[in-house]
């Protein structure tokens, strides 16, 4: 359910259709404002880094939903920052102990990513997140969307940023009918309907609703021009990756071991496992040193 998007006194009509006749005019974007902040108010998602704005929690958790869902982050979250409470802390962790706390959520270039942020703002920035946008773009890992959520969750800052959700809940109010959509197009529309006075709460609004839609919709973020289809997880060189850093998390091996026992498990050739890790010795996931592997 959307909610109820009728217009109180014109009942047959609804927000939707004040949009398609009128476009972005004020009266709009003050019905659409109160009808994300209602849906919110009503149904909003409650995580513990909605419960902070401590620039490190929100950098953790924005790092760790960049392509995991929620549910699986809530838990991940709370280990890592309980292990890890500060930059200095994760700064001066061994890779192989954030890897180990990381486990389970995939992609670990992102827990690398992060531990190298925790370094560069110990030492360069004296443990303080820069809030500046085209700053936190300069940090490993972080991109638009993300460098957009910190500045806006941690630092209350009223910035212009797209993601997932965010760009669902644009295509279906304002893009109707429309494939092919572009997030330059879209991003003036988010920057005319941002509540400046609070966008930590409105991006969280305007995400929920996404989450919402998706649901009910799944097709919403096909017709965006910038949507790829995931490539399968099985047989990828991601699951070889993430393979060989979960065998080397428990012990150091032997190239010869390691690539018998990879290709035992995956059913890949031994040229597929040794590319492989030469990719991740090259990323510094992994050192070699003679015959041993182990994690950097």
């Amino acid at each position: 359910m959307k909610g109820d998007t009728r217009i109180p006194g014109k009942e047959k009509v609804t927000l939707e259709d004040l949009i398609r006749k009128d476009g972005v005019t004020q009266r709009v974007i003050s019905m659409f404002q109160t009808h994300i902040y209602g849906y919110y108010q009503e149904k909003g998602r409650i995580f513990p880094w909605r419960d902070t704005d401590n620039p490190y929690c929100i950098l953790v958790s924005e790092i760790m939903l960049q392509q995991t869902q929620t549910e699986r982050v809530i838990q991940k979250y709370n280990e890592f920052t309980t292990l890890f409470p500060d930059f200095p802390s994760l700064a001066r962790a061994p890779l192989q102990k954030v890897l180990e706390v990381w486990h389970g959520l995939g992609y670990n270039k992102r827990a690398k990513a992060l531990k190298k942020t925790a370094e560069i703002v110990t030492i360069r920035y004296n443990g303080v997140l820069p809030s500046n946008t085209k700053v936190l773009q300069t940090f490993p890992g972080i991109g638009k969307a993300t460098a957009g959520a910190i500045s806006a969750f941690a630092f209350h800052n009223p910035v212009s940023f797209i993601e997932t959700n965010i760009r669902t809940v644009f295509i279906y109010f304002f893009f109707q009918g429309e494939t092919s959509i572009k997030d330059k197009d879209i991003l003036p529309l988010v920057e005319k309907t941002l509540d400046t006075t609070n966008p930590r709460e409105w991006y969280y609004a305007l995400t929920d609703y996404g989450v919402m839609l998706k649901k009910s919709d799944n097709t919403l973020n096909k017709r965006s021009f910038h949507y790829q289809k995931q490539p399968p997880f099985k047989g990828s060189n991601r699951q070889i990756r993430g393979t060989v850093l979960k065998v080397l998390l428990g012990t150091p091996y032997t190239e010869s071991e390691l690539t018998r026992e990879l290709t035992r498990i995956l059913h890949c050739s031994s040229e597929r496992v040794m590319g492989v890790l030469d990719q991740l010795e090259k990323e510094g996931f992994i050192t070699r040193k003679g015959c041993v592997i182990r994690i950097s």
